[in-house]
């Protein structure tokens, strides 16, 4: 009976000195794995099913994949990734009422030299004139601007003219407004030799702004560089210079008979020229409006030459009109184009 465990005893002798080399050190320990909480192992295709092994021992090799979406712990403090908040979105109307609100300028006293409010000129801002019935506001551009342009929204419940102050290169134009009623509102804009203007206009019932005028910020830098030996050229006081070759005299007036009302009209072919009596500055001038074809009045740039209007395009009908509740027109139509008197 001991023969057997004695021989069994010198087998297991045998086996180890041939799979263990002559010095033999300490074994590893291995690391505790990272805990991963609720990590799924997907079912990998290239694994055989259990089911199908017939009682195989192989050992069955199965790979673990951590979805995209498992947050692997870091060591150490990690800061979140910043999120840009999102503007809130504002609607077509929205946009341009904050837009042009942002823009507004408004009278302040501080901008008062007596009765001229004077604006820090800026691009795209929106002025705020406020004007009055029976009073008219005077808008001033810069000395040496030349005006080419005036264009409002409202041209039948708005009188607007304009004029020249000054002569040569202080020559100084000059827009004149005035609502029908209180209650108005409509923009302008002005266009000249030098810049554009955007005017928010705004009638009341009392109060109004005298006169509007602004200060620009390159104002000191700009200068006139003139010719020692160059001469302006004198601004005429009336067209009497014109040739008269080139004058016609094409034109009827119809309507009511105001004391200012025009005593001949005429043009030159590129100029209308309205002639008024003598000391037309004594009263109230009247506002001219051109009448279209789909017979819209409409503002044209035209400009006070002694006793003559001078109106930079031809037209086919015009009017002259002075007065809120009982106006007075004076209707203007050429005579050589087959239309039909008023």
């Amino acid at each position: 009976m001991h023969r057997p465990v004695l021989a069994f005893l010198a087998c297991a002798v045998l086996v180890a000195c041939e799979s263990l080399p002559a010095n033999v050190g300490p074994d590893i320990m291995l690391d505790a794995p990272d805990r991963v909480e609720d990590l799924h192992l997907p079912f990998d295709e290239d694994t055989e099913d259990l089911a199908s092994m017939d009682g195989r021992s192989d050992p069955l090799l199965q790979t673990a994949s951590a979805p995209d979406d498992i947050a692997i712990p870091m060591q150490g403090h990690v800061l979140p990734m910043p999120v840009e908040s999102a503007a809130p979105l504002l609607k077509p109307y929205e946009a341009i009422e904050a837009a042009n609100g942002k823009a507004a300028m408004e009278p302040s006293t501080d901008n008062y030299m007596n009765a001229i409010q004077v604006y820090p000129y800026r691009i795209g801002a929106l002025y705020q004139v406020y004007c009055a019935p029976e009073q008219i506001t005077d808008v001033v551009l810069q000395p040496g601007e030349e005006l080419v342009s005036v264009s409002a929204g409202d041209t039948v419940r708005w009188v607007l003219g304009d004029t020249v102050s000054g002569t040569g290169t202080q020559a100084q134009a000059h827009i004149l407004i005035k609502p029908t009623q209180a209650g108005l509102k409509t923009n302008l804009v002005i266009t000249t030799s030098l810049r554009a203007y955007h005017l928010e206009m705004h009638a009341f019932e009392e109060t109004y702004m005298a006169a509007v005028s602004w200060r620009y910020a390159d104002q000191q830098l700009m200068t006139r560089v003139m010719r020692a030996d160059s001469v302006p050229a004198p601004v005429p006081s009336s067209p009497g210079s014109l040739p008269i070759e080139r004058l016609k005299f094409r034109y009827d007036l119809y309507g009511d008979f105001p004391h200012w009302r025009p005593e001949r009209v005429f043009d030159d072919g590129r100029k209308v020229y309205i002639q008024f009596p003598d000391r037309l500055d004594q009263g109230e001038a009247p506002a001219l409006f051109v009448v279209g074809r789909d017979g819209k009045s409409q503002l044209v740039n035209y400009r006070m030459s002694g006793t003559y209007f001078v109106v930079d395009r031809l037209f086919a009908r015009a009017e002259l009109r002075l007065g809120e509740k009982h106006q007075d027109v004076v209707t203007i139509l050429r005579n050589d184009l087959g239309a039909t008197r008023p």
